[in-house]
């Protein structure tokens, strides 16, 4: 009869889950013994790490990541990427080691205590198995729990002495299981949205990440043009979900509901799609739809449906519901909106470029189909104005604004699509929360080029200390910190760009490399 070791190596392999990202300790060995073959192990010095790696990987591959973390411990060294990974729907299975069952109630070292309860409210769904034998079965739920709409962390937490127990002879039939989810409104409900649509006089679309993650991207465009409509992505954006060169493209929204309702001033109906309503973030109290709107929501997730302060919700399949929208929506006899104009030219300063030249840079050299995983908060609007993103899961940035996500999540995205170059933004002051990754990305010879924007300040926290007005406040700076130094120190070639000219070199080098670069630039605060 097979063990649980057995059966749940041969689950994983049915779902097509063989990377396993993980930090060992002694409760995970007995998990870890006789891996397969056919399997990987990426190892991650830091559980945060660790679980941002995961996140990055499930995020670009639309599919499941297995995270294998070391007992309570270890599940608290996550949580904090774990926030970016609730918010941002991504399917992560969380595995913790725990205690041999008799060692539990004592309460021993490296005992998990309510283990369940540690990781909540953070995870869709956490357990921990009453007996061995229910484990494969607990690992299956786990896999389909997280991928069905809206996806999700979810947490396993598994005594170490259940892998060598027996699976009992049913476990054979959780290998055959698949869950498949389909969700679109009646053609009562597609009908009354089409109808809302049409006889909107100016409709805008709010686009979220999960267009991009649903890769509902094209639709989205087809809608757009088909109503000849201004597209704003929505605020907080953690994905792209539409061509920032397209005419009918605006911008971000900022994330105020202030600022929102300015932007949106003139518009009678808002269509939001993939998106919560909204993920405000500055304290900017005002009305929350402009004068004479309404608002429509369409989303996978139901309390973000539910949660909303305004608006009719439709919650389904993003996708497929605006492929039924396309199959009736006519062609609007509006202008097309007028692109936007091109953003000014800015100067650096010596020996200190300035942000924008960078990305405009960047955007000259890299590929078209790049992958940007984004961390410098302070740049993200200038980002946007200066970068052309026009294919699916070119964009990332951290959901819950956790920080510690872009170097990890750069590795875990570059991992999940090695036929796209990969990309890291990330700012000197949110570098530092997951430095460790830059052993993994060298001992995995993962081709990701690393541009660190150092400016010696937490950038962002100093534009909420003048909206704060809190500018006197200490620990907003973090400076003398030698990035090309720690680089390579951990094994990944460094180089330093105070001009165009050396960044143009450091970014062509990097670009033709099978291995990882870093590129330390020293930039004007924003």
């Amino acid at each position: 009869m097979p063990s649980v070791h057995a059966t749940t190596y041969s689950l994983l392999r049915r779902q097509g889950i063989t990377t396993i990202f993980g930090n060992p300790g002694s409760n995970e060995l007995p998990f870890l013994k006789g891996m397969p073959n056919d399997f990987q192990y990426v190892l991650g010095l830091h559980e945060g790490v660790v679980a941002g790696m995961a996140d990055g990987y499930a995020l670009s591959s639309g599919k499941p990541a297995f995270v294998n973390l070391h007992a309570a411990a270890g599940t608290g060294n996550a949580m904090g990427a774990l926030t970016n990974a609730w918010y941002s729907h991504s399917p992560l299975v969380i595995t913790a080691g725990q205690q041999a069952r008799s060692m539990i109630g004592v309460e021993s070292m490296l005992a998990n205590v309510d283990a369940p309860q540690l990781p909540k409210p953070l995870v869709k769904w956490s357990y921990e198995p009453a007996c061995a034998e229910d484990t494969p079965r607990a690992l299956s739920q786990a896999i389909h729990s997280a991928s069905l709409p809206p996806r999700g962390p979810v947490y396993v937490s598994i005594p170490h002495d259940d892998w060598e127990r027996d699976a009992g002879e049913d476990a054979a039939l959780l290998l055959e299981r698949d869950v498949v989810h389909a969700g679109v409104p009646s053609a009562a409900q597609i009908e009354q949205l089409v109808k809302r649509l049409q006889s909107a006089a100016r409709p805008v679309l709010v686009l979220g990440p999960d267009v991009d993650a649903q890769q509902a991207n094209e639709l989205a465009v087809a809608l757009a043009e088909r109503l000849k409509m201004p597209v704003w992505v929505a605020p907080s954006a953690s994905r792209c979900p539409f061509p920032t060169r397209h005419p009918c493209f605006r911008g971000v929204l900022p994330a105020a509901i202030a600022g929102i309702t300015e932007q949106l001033e003139g518009q009678d109906l808002i269509v939001v799609v993939g998106a919560p309503v909204f993920r405000y973030h500055k304290y900017a109290p005002g009305r929350y739809l402009p004068e004479g709107a309404s608002l429509l929501h369409i989303t996978s997730d139901a309390d973000e449906a539910a949660r909303a302060p305004m608006g009719e919700a439709y919650v389904g399949d993003v996708h497929a519901i605006l492929t039924a929208l396309l199959a009736q929506i006519e062609e609007s006899d509006r202008k097309m909106p007028e692109p936007l104009p091109a953003p000014q030219r800015v100067q650096d300063a010596d020996g200190q470029l300035a942000p924008a030249n960078v990305f405009e840079l960047l955007n000259k050299m890299a590929p078209e189909d790049a992958i940007y995983v984004k961390e410098s908060t302070s740049t993200v609007e200038i980002f946007w104005e200066r970068v052309e993103m026009r294919y699916p899961g070119s964009y990332f940035f951290p959901a819950a604004g956790g920080l510690g996500f872009g170097l990890p999540a750069a590795l875990g995205v570059q991992l999940a699509k090695p036929e796209r170059q990969v990309i890291g933004v990330i700012g000197d002051g949110s570098a530092n929360y997951a430095i460790t990754a830059l052993w993994s990305a060298a001992q995995y010879r993962i081709p990701v080029v690393f541009i660190i924007l150092k400016n010696g300040t937490y950038g962002a926290l100093r534009g909420f200390a003048r909206h704060m007005q809190v500018e006197d406040a200490p620990g907003l700076d973090v400076p003398a910190i030698d990035f090309c130094a720690v680089a390579q120190g951990y094994g990944v070639q460094a180089l330093f760009a105070d001009s165009q000219e050396r960044l143009a070199d450091a970014l062509s080098k990097g670009l033709s490399m099978n291995e990882p670069l870093l590129i330390e630039v020293p930039t004007l605060q924003t």
